[in-house]
């Protein structure tokens, strides 16, 4: 059996009473109130927006153009997926006018190397 702290059993005591006080409380407003007590979940953040400060910052060419028909504008995205132990990233290559999916990717790492097999046969 595990040894539970003072500090630990505490805290287990605030979340218990609080939802004897409110158990209609889903999960979004017991994680506010988790905050409000100071309280998050320990796990490896993300590192999904640090920019390589040799990299170039492009303009957005397609601010006030109306996008109307089928590969006239591609877009791409990436976003993670946290798993038990780490994070699945996914790739995903879309019409802006259809909304479809073209390509897409779901590597462990992210690396250079996990987005371009998205683009592939798509001459990206």
């Amino acid at each position: 059996m595990i040894d539970e702290t003072q500090l630990n059993l505490a805290l287990m005591r605030l979340i218990d009473e609080q939802f004897l006080q409110t158990p209609w409380y889903g999960s979004r407003q017991m994680a506010r109130h988790l905050r409000w007590l100071g309280l998050e979940a320990v796990y490896q953040r993300p590192k999904t927006t640090v920019a390589h400060p040799e990299h170039k910052t492009w303009p957005y060419l397609l601010r006030n153009k109306v996008i109307d028909q089928p590969n006239q504008a591609w877009c791409a995205d990436i976003t993670y997926i946290p798993m038990r132990r780490g994070f699945l990233y996914l790739v995903a290559v879309m019409d802006w006018a259809s909304r479809k999916v073209l390509s897409w990717r779901l590597p462990n790492t992210m690396d250079v190397e996990f987005c371009s097999p998205a683009c592939g046969s798509l001459k990206c």
